[in-house]
């Protein structure tokens, strides 16, 4: 009678229900009572993707400063006159307003993408956190270029401003926004679609799946799904019914 190779006390190396090596049972790493779980790769990616959302949607929003300093300078004027009783338009028939909108939205849009293209060259990857940090930054971004270029622009206070300069002289009136709410997301949207672009045409691609060869391929064996072979004792070509080769000595 031989002693058996594992004493009874330790447990076999190969044994099924072992305790993985990683784990480190209690105490040990990722195991009950290591002081907290470890962190997994799909946490810190995402933790990865919400701090740089986070520096995408501060640094457009500062592109906003950038964004009211033009308006306020290539925004055209829209000319007042007073006649000492009230405040009247001094061409009835200007666009000067409408021109001020639309410069507003083709600068909003031409910041929308400027800023898609560089987080696009800077990250050279999608994912939802980016464009969510390029909308926010978009918005906020147009809401401070639109407060800057109201506070830069010609005085609020109309009368004021017209008992100043006095009657019969042109003057300029504030600078506004009429379309303010679809001006405001135009920097949001052309950042998105931009981003979408440049994302579906030079992003990265995911790789193609690899298609491994089933065991017995190589050995002549049967292809997958074409059905049961031949039984035993049956020649390939012979019909079931006695058509095969007879047994020797029959």
């Amino acid at each position: 009678m031989t002693a058996p190779l594992t004493p009874p006390h330790q447990p076999s190396s190969n044994g099924p229900w072992q305790t993985p090596s990683k784990w480190g049972g209690p105490g040990g790493p990722g195991g009950p009572g290591s002081g907290g779980p470890v962190e997994s790769q799909g946490e810190y990616d995402h933790r990865s993707d919400l701090r740089r959302a986070a520096v995408v949607t501060v640094l457009v929003t500062l592109g906003g400063i950038g964004l009211g300093l033009l308006w306020v300078w290539l925004a055209p004027r829209v000319p007042l006159i007073s006649d000492g009783t009230a405040v009247f338009l001094s061409d009835s028939e200007g666009e000067e307003a409408i021109a001020a909108d639309g410069t507003f939205v083709l600068l909003a849009l031409a910041f929308g993408a400027l800023s898609a293209a560089l987080v696009f060259w800077f990250q050279r990857r999608g994912g939802i956190a980016l464009v969510v940090g390029l909308a926010l930054g978009g918005l906020f971004g147009s809401l401070v270029a639109w407060r800057l270029g109201v506070w830069l622009g010609p005085s609020q206070d109309v009368v004021a401003h017209a008992r100043a300069v006095g009657k019969g002289v042109v003057f300029d009136a504030p600078l506004r926004l009429g379309a303010k709410a679809a001006a405001l997301l135009v920097w949001s949207i052309g950042a998105m679609a931009v981003h979408l672009g440049l994302t579906a045409f030079f992003g990265p691609r995911d790789p193609e799946p690899e298609w491994g060869a089933y065991p017995g391929w190589s050995a002549g064996g049967p292809v997958p799904g074409a059905g049961p072979g031949p039984g035993p004792g049956v020649v390939p070509g012979g019909s079931g019914a006695g058509g095969g080769v007879p047994p020797a000595g029959a």
